[in-house]
Order: structure tokens, then sequence, then C-alpha cells
């Protein structure tokens, strides 16, 4: 496995799997593929892969840890930056398609509409972890800011789940999913977070 990822057709392989779903949307497009609402079928389609790219990142730590697989941290700002990627492509569908760049009433549908509200917020504090996602960005801040601002990430997903929800209204099946794995990937990470302080806090045995 250790091969695999450090192989160099592994980004590329991994950048052409992420990149797939946009190109079957465009696909489909062309091909009368988006069923009777098209505008509907985008959005909820970028809006899914935002949330399972979010999902893919967070679950990037846990499972090198727990599958002793580190390089698996190669592929981590790859996805966080199709998340992004993807939630970019969810908002233009809103601004293009649905709204056509009709500013005075995107404001007032954003102020009108919590769960645009909250969608909205969840993708623009995506946008400086984008910005700040490159080796030089986290030499000038440091290490430890950036894994500060960084957990963002936690909110932002947090975000996506409530807008989803919200949107949906009836059937929450996919949110309460989506949810449901955020939960588990947060509380990992509240549980290493806690396991590490109580280490720290603990004494020093003195050898006889």
């Amino acid at each position: 496995m250790k091969r695999i990822l450090t192989s160099r057709w592994a980004k590329p392989v991994v950048f052409t799997a992420a990149l797939t779903p946009v190109l079957l949307l465009v696909w489909q497009f062309f091909h009368d593929g988006l069923g009777a609402n098209p505008l509907q079928f985008i959005t909820y389609a970028t809006g899914d892969w935002t949330l399972r790219f979010l999902v893919f990142t967070l679950a990037v730590t846990p499972l090198r840890k727990l599958l002793n697989l580190p390089d698996l941290i190669r592929f981590r700002r790859m996805l966080g930056l199709y998340a992004f990627f993807y939630g970019c492509l969810h908002l233009m569908t809103y601004l293009w398609f649905d709204k056509f760049f009709d500013w005075a009433e995107i404001v007032r549908d954003i102020a009108k509409r919590p769960y645009i509200t909250i969608g909205t917020l969840g993708l623009v504090l995506m946008l400086p972890l984008a910005i700040t996602s490159t080796a030089g960005w986290i030499r000038r801040m440091g290490g430890k800011r950036w894994q500060m601002l960084h957990r963002l990430t936690y909110v932002s997903i947090v975000a996506g789940v409530i807008h989803y929800y919200w949107l949906v209204k009836l059937d929450v099946s996919r949110p309460l999913f989506y949810g449901g794995l955020a939960a588990v990937l947060l509380l990992y990470r509240l549980a290493a977070w806690i396991s590490k302080s109580r280490s720290r806090r603990a004494p020093v045995g003195v050898a006889a």
C-alpha cells in the first residue's frame, strides 16, 4: 500500500477521480441526462460532492493513524481544494442559473432564507482555507496558527449539513447521513485532543 500511495501516479489518479463527477455532469448536460429539473439536479449534485469531499478531507487524519498509512496525508490538500471547488460550483449554480446574478435579489434571499445564509457562511469559511493550503502559507503562518485556521473545516462541514437539512425539508436521509459521518470524524478529533491533553498533564514517573 505504501508503494501505491507514494507512486508518482497516485496524485494524478486521485485528481482525475475527483474531477470525474463534474465531467459526468457536463456529459449529462449535453445528453439530456439531468432529468425534468436540470437546475435542481445540478444544485443537489454539486452540494452532495461538496459534503463528500469535506468528509474525505476530514477522514484522512483518522485513517492514516488507524490504518498506519501516514502517506495518506499527501492527498488531504487536494481533497480539501476539491471540496472548495464543488462548493463554488454549487454557489455558481445558484448565482447564475437560479438568480442570473441579480445581486439585489441574492442579498434579499441570503437574508431571508436561513438555509442560504448558513450555506453561504460554510463556503465563505472555506475560502481562507483554500488560499492558505500551500506549503508557503504554512511556513509564513507557522504550523500551530495554520492548524488553528484550518479547524474552520469543522465549522464548514457542520454548516453544510445544516444547509442541506433545511433545504430538503422532507427527505432528510442524506443530510442525516452526512451529519452522522461528520459527527464520527469530529468526535474522533475530540477524543484524540482529550487523550493528548491528559497525557500532557500526567505526572512523569520517577525510576526506582
